[in-house]
């Protein structure tokens, strides 16, 4: 695994730096400009290189000691910052080198900022694991993060028995972009939440959670430093924050998450199931049908574009639930500035090859539909109506199973393929369903219960029966075979 090295910035400082790789040398000069005197900082060192065949993308991880800042009331904290997900050797060893003009790999490094507790004389080294998690997952998707994204951890960031469960990302507050011979390099800041937090940031945006947070001392103030003993949700320090500026902000704004990767399918009611032609097979047959490489840009396409008139740009929804530590469950929030970055995108089939070719392949009107969601996924249907389609957008579940994609979409969205004489559309496993305003505010009304907090009771069924339209709520369990 990994081990501790107090490395790197003393060679350079010794005047090593030529032996150096060109794009770490950028990276630790942004580094010995902050902390000019650590220029040795403790590290967790990859012993076998991921371009060697070893498990962990991050060759390093340099951890420095912030004195914070009185003027700003930013306590003293652990610092953390990888190197590996930029590209940092520009011979092609770990990424593809493009040129100085575009981003360096995938574009950033991550850091992360600890609360120092009394009495530490070294930070721990926990959250470098946690960091090597998020890139191994990076690595293994493609898909890259920014500012403003929230990642579902649903488990202690360090193991222990923390309400400190979820991750926001965030630009660091210090560290500044550097530009490399092979591109450019943002640093992007994990900052830790709690359950409540991170559902406030699905159902507005986390831009402005994250500025919440950091009006909250306690909560990461202006640095947003993590607290891992912060026993308190914001909300709960501040009860007038959720009305005041969340609920408002939500009835304003709308909700900036426009997809989640998740567990679902959904059923064609209108044809038997023994139908060859059945283009619902995503969730009857053994071997089921992917999306065309045609089809699969349309959905790209469609969704960067954000598929409404004035549309602000979204991202598609990237990776699969977590299951480990090396697989989070990103919920896709508000990614709106980084569609160039990202190397692939997340509705892009596991395999190019598309087993039904695109001609055979054509779009149907479906006269009756039924929906299949776990919980997780199920308790964003709320937001899906409330924040996106009453504000004239789309909201899509992406299936982290195989191809399947359900898009929500309003009445005026353009792009759409399913239209209010033909609401329920499918092209092969990608499915949209055009809602109009007068339906969302009935289906509000009638699951208004899967916004509680409280565990349900499952399965759960809604049907609308005039409508044709009909909704599952499951446990995960019905979404471990291949037959749902």
């Amino acid at each position: 695994m990994d081990e501790m090295r107090p490395t790197s910035g003393a060679a350079a400082h010794l005047g090593l730096a030529s032996l150096f790789p060109t794009g770490l040398q950028a990276v630790y000069a942004e580094c010995r400009r902050l902390y000019p005197d650590q220029v040795n900082p403790l590290q967790v060192t990859a012993i076998v290189k991921y371009w060697l065949g070893g498990p962990d993308p991050l060759d390093y991880i340099s951890m420095y000691r912030n004195v914070g800042c009185v003027a700003q009331d930013v306590q003293e904290h652990w610092h953390y910052i990888s190197m590996g997900l930029s590209d940092l050797y520009g011979d092609n060893r770990v990424h593809e080198f493009t040129g100085p003009d575009g981003p360096s790999g995938f574009g950033f490094e991550l850091t992360f900022r600890l609360k120092r507790e009394a009495g530490e004389t070294a930070p721990p080294t926990w959250p470098a694991e946690l960091m090597q998690g998020l890139a191994r997952y990076v690595f293994q998707s493609e898909n890259t993060f920014c500012s403003g994204d929230h990642i579902s951890w649903h488990s202690p960031l360090d193991n222990s028995e923390s309400r400190i469960q979820h991750m926001l990302l965030t630009e660091d507050p210090q560290m500044q972009p550097v530009l490399t011979p092979f591109g450019q390099v943002n640093f992007l800041q994990i900052v830790g939440v709690c359950t409540e937090e991170l559902q406030a940031a699905q159902q507005w945006n986390g831009q402005g959670i994250l500025d919440l947070l950091r009006g909250v001392h306690v909560a990461g103030g202006p640095w947003l430093v993590t607290d891992m003993r912060r026993g308190e949700t914001i909300f709960e320090i501040d009860p007038h924050l959720q009305q005041e500026r969340v609920e408002k902000g939500i009835e304003a704004d709308g909700s900036n998450l426009s997809g989640v990767s998740a567990k679902c399918v959904w059923d064609d009611l209108s044809r038997p199931p023994e139908d060859e032609d059945d283009s619902r097979s995503i969730c009857i047959a053994s071997q089921p049908r992917r999306l065309s490489d045609k089809d699969t840009e349309q959905i790209r396409e469609a969704l960067r574009k954000g598929l409404e008139i004035n549309s602000k740009s979204v991202l598609p929804p990237i990776g699969g639930q977590r299951q480990s530590h090396d697989r989070p469950q990103q919920s896709l929030g508000h990614l709106q500035t980084q569609h160039a970055s990202s190397r692939k995108d997340s509705l892009e089939s596991e395999s190019s090859a598309a087993i039904v070719p695109h001609e055979l392949v054509r779009t149907r009107q479906l006269e009756s539909v039924h929906l299949k969601f776990n919980q997780e996924s199920g308790t964003l249907l709320p937001l899906c109506l409330r924040g996106r389609l009453l504000h004239g957008r789309h909201f899509t579940y992406k299936s982290i199973n195989g191809d399947t994609a359900i898009t929500f979409v309003s009445t005026g969205v353009e792009g759409a393929f399913a239209t209010e004489e033909h609401p329920y559309a499918a092209h092969g496993p990608w499915l949209q369903i055009l809602l109009t305003e007068e339906f969302v505010e009935q289906m509000l009304g009638e699951l208004q219960d899967l916004s509680s907090r409280e565990e349900t009771k499952l399965p759960k069924e809604y049907s609308w029966p005039e409508r044709k339209l009909k909704i599952s709520v499951l446990p995960d369990s019905a979404f471990d075979s291949p037959l749902q």
